[in-house]
């Protein structure tokens, strides 16, 4: 006999163990012959990282996967591994060295510190991969592999070097996102664009030479609203500090109040007055005619947008900051570097990017300063000059044109300080020509989306893609295989020896080689994930077995980073995609809507989940709300009430055990002949098919739904209810006997179905159940997926009308407030003879769960009467003596009056214009689904008004 209760927290590590030593997560565990393999590579989790609310989601949709192919008897490998996290392991061990007052890194050494990060990879990366064994994932952990392990780093080399000679990796100086705390170049997922309280500073940028011109500004028809003689063309910015590198000010071309001073140069008003910069007023696309002044300075080596228009027009691009982002103290004098800028301005030539690079335009005073406080010394001198754009203060004074405003900041994830755009020698991939067979992949249908419309967003990030920046100034990672020779001479090679040999042949001598110092992208390693990790680039059995791998499960937010790029670099070397779909999964939110953060103090760790609930409500509740498209709202109550259904399961166990029901050896279920029994087979039958259809159509959550509906509402409610006469009987019989059989399948079935998305209790289900009747062959993971060929008697039909019968019975009851012990007495209008049949064949049944004392079939609608409709016919039930209908009548208008009240709150604060432009959108979506709810109560309570009027 089960325990009363199960106890997740003493059951799950010893399941878990036992799966393990029993091998079923090996790849091929339970593959019957003829079988496709069926392949998953799990997400890399960075080695630093722990268990989040995405984690768990993403992981438990795969297991699910991964489970049922499993019992499927396809030949199935989860294949698990770890990415080497750059920036965030390098950080965590210099953290380690710090608080131990142990020598930095820099004191340390490239080798010492290598040796420092296994030493911490050994002892505490992967706390991640235990945690997923916590949630009862089943990957294959003996083929774990890492993003820095011999294997890969092979893979990574070869693709590096193949790349590089078929002229697809090259380096260059390009703008990439620069943190100046790690002082390395980071990618755009490693960016946090975050609102923060700024300031527009408004400057003037005097003529050249004292020139002015006529200012006009018209309206819509043309007539003049403002008209004055300037010297000056104004600009805005956001950043003063890197006016220093300004190359330019753009107008739009339709901006007729520039014509005059079209290529005309202007001064930028920093530094010392008798060496100030000249620079060109031009036209470009880019600058909105209708935003401030409609001008724009063009800073090219310091922000993205004005880098695309200096690359358009052959702007010089200044660099102004160190790699600790402040401005750059090295080179020559100011004065001389800023005479041979205006020299470039006035020539129009782009000279070589060298002779651009050691130009430093920051004034002698300002060098060596941080970007921020240099950014409040500029604004200081400049308004000192009166060359910043003045307005008037409530009292008419004038004062400096400033306003504050919310501006979007790039912070690093990691590092949490402002990243600078900064023009920086790295190098790149050329992601545009490698995108192509990516792109005709996704259109041509090879590999789909699910949902679909994340295709759109895959098309327009890869039809627009730019070179990939590949290199970071770590020293953690796959270092690039470049070595350094005279001449500024590169070469790419296996290894230093290979290098040197090719620097013989270009020079005809030995020659000195310096190795580059910078690693790649942790992205890059990650790219070749779906083949690295089976080996290539030798010609592994797996590679030949599970390549290519079937489904990829992931978040949107890295459609960019890492789908795209493994697209792009399986169908170079793999001349094949890395997968045929993509299930892209919705964000896990609070109960709110709102999007989890620790800053918000609303953040659900998904092992506090399990320790309280266990890992099967977890599990289930993510699965069952992972409809494609919408993010999960989670709140803890629905994790407590898939931990209930759980109950409700192994409470349905116990009872079928206290009445003698027990596995019967040859029970075949297309043999029953009770009805109810036909019933829940034939439903049982229907439910496998619909939750394998859901499965293979990655419609998770409907998976969860049907099994929900089948175990709770069919089996652990109407179908026990319904058996209990049969099974509480002193007598036996064949029925009885049938009915035991019947409630003890129909419970494995239960547990092969519902065992890829709640493995710990069916397990353990399983188990107890073996202890009687046939001998069980293996443990529940391991076990065939069911299968049924179960022919449809009508009476499942005949059930469902009952059961909807009752159902609606008890439905009024509960309505119009009658009480239980009341006996009622129905009567059926426009029952047909099928209808008839069933009243007759189920009348006991009905009496007793619907608590009527007579049911006849009438040809009118009594007077009186509560009515509703089951199928064809109209189930009457005569108020009249049952409940006082004028007492009824008012507390329900009470009822609907305190609805009514409630409601109006909802629509009023929806109706204030006021709130809906500043309350969070999680917030407006709460309200409105709250006034949803009384709507859909007033609807409810005005249908048992209805029916008590009726029958007055």
């Amino acid at each position: 006999m089960l325990e009363k209760t199960f106890d997740a927290a003493a059951v799950e590590p010893r399941l878990y163990e036992a799966w393990e030593q029993a091998g079923a997560f090996k790849a091929g565990a339970g593959k019957k012959d003829g079988q496709d393999s069926f392949c998953i590579v799990i997400p890399p989790p960075n080695v630093t990282g722990s268990l989040h609310m995405g984690h768990a989601l993403n992981n438990t949709l795969q297991d699910v996967m991964i489970r049922y192919y499993r019992m499927k008897g396809r030949d199935v490998l989860w294949q698990p591994g770890m990415d080497h996290a750059g920036i965030a392991t390098q950080m965590v061990v210099e953290r380690q060295l710090a608080a131990n007052n142990e020598p930095s890194r820099r004191d340390m050494g490239r080798e010492k510190f290598i040796d420092r990060v296994w030493e911490w990879k050994a002892e505490s990366g992967g706390t991640i991969f235990n945690q997923l064994r916590r949630l009862g994932a089943t990957a294959d952990w003996s083929r774990e592999r890492f993003t820095m392990d011999e294997g890969l780093s092979k893979a990574v080399q070869k693709v590096f070097i193949e790349l590089y000679n078929e002229g697809l990796i090259y380096r260059g100086k390009r703008l990439v996102n620069w943190d100046p705390k790690f002082e390395t170049a980071i990618s755009d997922l490693e960016v946090e664009n975050t609102e923060v309280d700024g300031h527009m500073w408004h400057f003037k940028y005097p003529l050249a030479g004292g020139e002015t011109y006529t200012y006009v500004e018209k309206d819509e028809d043309g007539n003049v609203i403002f008209e004055e003689e300037r010297d000056y063309i104004s600009i805005a910015t956001t950043r003063p500090e890197t006016m220093l590198g300004d190359g330019a000010v753009a107008v739009h071309p339709s901006d007729e109040r520039y014509a005059p001073i079209l290529g005309k140069l202007c001064e930028i008003p920093v530094g010392p007055k008798e060496h100030r910069r000249l620079i060109p007023i031009i036209t470009d696309e880019y600058p909105d005619p209708d935003f401030g002044s409609g001008a724009v300075k063009i800073t090219g080596a310091h922000d993205f947008n004005d880098y695309q228009v200096a690359r358009r027009n052959k702007i010089p691009l200044y660099r102004l900051m160190d790699e600790k982002a402040a401005l750059r103290a090295d080179g020559a004098p100011y004065e001389f570097c800023a005479k041979e800028a205006v020299k470039l301005a006035k020539t129009g030539e782009l000279p070589d990017e060298a002779f651009v690079d050691s130009i430093n335009l920051v004034p002698d005073e300002y060098r060596g300063l941080d970007r921020f406080e240099a950014r409040k010394k500029i604004v200081e001198a400049i308004n000192e000059e009166g060359l910043c754009v003045f307005t008037k203060d409530d009292e008419g004074n004038e004062i400096p044109f400033v306003e504050s405003k919310k501006i979007m900041q790039p912070f690093g994830d990691r590092s949490g300080v402002v990243i600078e755009p900064m023009l920086t020698d790295q190098w790149f991939a050329d992601a545009k020509t490698l995108a192509k067979p990516a792109i005709a992949s996704v259109k041509e249908g090879r590999t789909n989306f699910v949902p679909k419309n994340w295709e759109k967003t895959y098309f327009e990030w890869m039809e627009n893609i730019e070179p990939w920046c590949i290199s970071r100034q770590l020293w953690w990672g796959h270092q690039i295989p470049a070595w350094y020779g005279p001449e500024e001479s590169v070469f790419v090679a296996y290894d230093e020896a290979e290098a040197k040999a090719q620097a013989k042949e270009k020079f005809g001598k030995d020659v000195e080689l310096t190795r580059d110092e910078d690693v790649l992208d942790t992205w890059f390693s990650s790219a070749l994930w779906p083949f690295s990790t089976l080996g290539w680039p030798d010609k592994t059995p797996e590679l030949e077995s599970y390549y290519q791998t079937d489904v990829l499960v992931t978040g949107f937010d890295i459609i960019f980073f890492w789908v795209a790029r493994m697209m792009m670099m399986s169908m170079h070397f793999m001349k094949k995609e890395p997968f045929h779909t993509v299930y892209v999964h919705a964000l896990v939110r609070d109960e709110h809507g709102a999007k989890m953060s620790k800053s918000k103090g609303n953040v659900i760790d998904p092992l506090d989940l399990v320790d309280e609930y266990g890992a099967d409500a977890v599990r289930f509740t993510l699965t069952a709300m992972a409809a494609q498209g919408r993010d999960i709202k989670l709140a803890t109550s629905r994790v407590a009430g898939y931990r209930n259904f759980g109950t409700k399961l192994w409470n349905a166990t116990r009872f079928t055990q206290m009445n003698g029901c027990a596995r019967s050896e040859g029970f075949d279920p297309t043999a029953v002949k009770e009805t109810v029994n036909q019933w829940i087979v034939t439903e049982l039958s229907k439910t496998a098919d619909e939750v394998s259809d859901a499965i293979e159509t990655y419609r998770f959550n409907d998976a969860a739904n049907t099994l929900y509906r089948f175990v709770w509402n069919l089996y652990c409610d109407w179908y026990i209810e319904l058996s209990k006469p049969v099974l509480q009987t002193e007598e036996d019989s064949a029925a009885k006997t049938e009915t035991q059989a019947c409630a003890a399948w129909v419970l494995d079935q239960i547990c092969l179905l519902l065992h890829p998305i709640m493995p710990y209790i069916t397990e353990e289900l399983w188990a107890e159940t073996g202890k009687s009747g046939p001998q069980r062959n293996s443990l529940l993971a391991l076990e065939d997926w069911p299968s049924y060929s179960i022919p449809d008697t009508g009476a499942a039909d005949e059930i469902n009308w009952m059961v909807d019968f009752i159902s609606a019975v008890r439905s009024i009851r509960s309505e119009m407030n009658i009480t239980p012990s009341t006996q009622l007495k129905l009567e059926i209008v426009g029952a047909s003879d099928e209808t008839k049949a069933r009243l007759a064949a189920q009348d006991a049944v009905i009496k007793r769960l619907a608590r009527c004392e007579d049911i006849k079939v009438s040809d009118t609608v009594p007077q009186g009467s509560a009515q509703v409709v089951v199928g064809e016919a109209t189930v009457c039930l005569p108020l009249a003596g049952v409940i006082d209908l004028a007492a009824e009548k008012a507390r329900l208008e009470k009822e609907l009056d305190k609805i009514a009240k409630v409601a109006a709150k909802f629509e009023a604060k929806l109706g204030n214009e006021k709130f809906l432009a500043n309350a969070p959108e999680e917030i407006v979506a709460e309200q409105k689904a709250k006034l949803q709810e009384q709507n859909a109560l007033k609807a409810k309570v005005q249908e048992a008004l209805d029916r008590i009027l009726a029958a007055s």
